[in-house]
């Protein structure tokens, strides 16, 4: 049978996170909680990286409008790269046969 994917609410990562800090042996603190220990280290690590913006929910990540935009820039940029390739790529297939176009 499929087992059900656990999820965890932003709160109770972050309490985790608190106790883990203030608790010495963490694995004993992830049995309390019933959670792997890996998942603890994992939350530990993510809550140094972003602090407020740690455990959005949905694995979106909260920016704020300049990353917004940073990010879909560079979205833009690779599809705009890719775009350029292909189009590369056609002309030197064409103008292999066609003859008319040489590369020198």
């Amino acid at each position: 049978m499929k087992q059900e994917r656990r999820r965890f609410t932003r709160e109770f990562k972050l309490n985790a996170v608190e106790l883990s800090y203030l608790k010495s042996n963490i694995v004993e603190l992830a049995n309390e909680l019933g959670i792997r220990p890996e998942l603890l280290y994992r939350w530990r690590a993510e809550f140094a990286s972003y602090r407020g913006k740690s455990f959005p929910g949905n694995g979106k990540p909260k920016m704020t409008e300049e990353e917004s935009e940073l990010a879909r820039m560079k979205k833009e940029l690779s599809e705009m790269r890719m775009e350029r390739d292909i189009l590369k790529k056609a002309v030197s297939i064409f103008s292999k046969s066609d003859g008319r176009f040489t590369s020198l």
